[in-house]
């Protein structure tokens, strides 16, 4: 609708714009405004609610006082607290060794990602990701008390053998635990959606685009602007937002 508007507007108005000001009339929606208005691919569905995500890390963490491997099950929880509070893609998470944790940096730590995702095959493109939301805390005890019940190995998160976690193993046993909640069909996400709700969830917190950038590892603007798909009402939160400082400015 937007488009053609823009369209309309452009082919009615350009001759007579151009025979008065010599200047042509462009496309408005640039190649940054057009990701976030105009959505020339397939829109993703939204990532899971902040709410949503609260219920299922209860749930998670509930089930760690009855599962029969308590250690890979621990292990999974920590996974799913980093993909979501620090924002590392899987690929980048999975490859974090005990090393890249550094609790002593920063307010609340940080994680050294040296194997973060590049454009265009241009290799690895290492960043600091802070541990936010009590991740520190959370990777302190998996280090302290779940970790050293794996092999001694230089990863992170790794397989009974001491081994590098596989992708697809990851994925399985999220959507098996996602199974037992017994929720409505198409309430499932994926570890890839944790690294997306994290972009949202943030910037309708009111985190401003360059820094979600920074947070994801993206090199251009664009990229994050694709990934953040806030919530239906995000508008009329925002409007209340506004209105709620403006009439506290008021009353002060």
């Amino acid at each position: 609708m937007l488009r053609a508007f823009h369209t309309f507007v452009r082919l009615r108005y350009a001759s007579e714009i151009r025979a008065l000001y010599g200047a042509t009339v462009g496309d408005p929606l640039d190649r940054f405004n057009r990701l976030r208005h105009v959505r020339d691919e397939p829109a993703q569905r939204l990532p899971p609610t902040a709410e949503r995500l609260t219920a299922f890390f209860a749930h998670a963490r509930a089930r760690l006082a009855t599962v029969s491997d308590y250690p890979a099950a621990a292990r999974d929880y920590a996974l799913w607290r980093t993909l979501y509070h620090s924002a590392p893609r899987l690929s980048e998470a999975l490859r974090l060794e005990l090393c890249d944790v550094h609790p002593e940096l920063g307010p609340s730590g940080k994680l050294h990602v040296r194997f973060g995702k590049a454009a265009n095959a241009s290799g690895p493109r290492p960043r600091w990701a802070p541990m936010l939301d009590g991740l520190d805390r959370i990777l302190a005890w998996y280090q302290s008390d779940i970790r050293p019940l794996f092999p001694d190995t230089a990863a992170l998160f790794c397989d009974a053998h001491g081994e590098v976690l596989k992708p697809e193993t990851v994925r399985d046993r999220l959507a098996r635990l996602l199974d037992t909640e017994s929720r409505i069909e198409g309430d499932q996400f994926t570890p890839h959606d944790l690294h997306r709700a994290c972009a949202t969830h943030h910037y309708e917190q009111g985190m401003d685009l360059i820094t979600v950038q920074q947070l994801l590892g993206h090199e251009h603007i664009a990229s994050t602007m694709a990934y953040v798909r806030p919530c239906l009402t995000f508008v009329e939160d925002a409007w209340r937002r506004a209105t709620s400082r403006a009439l506290n400015g008021l009353a002060g």
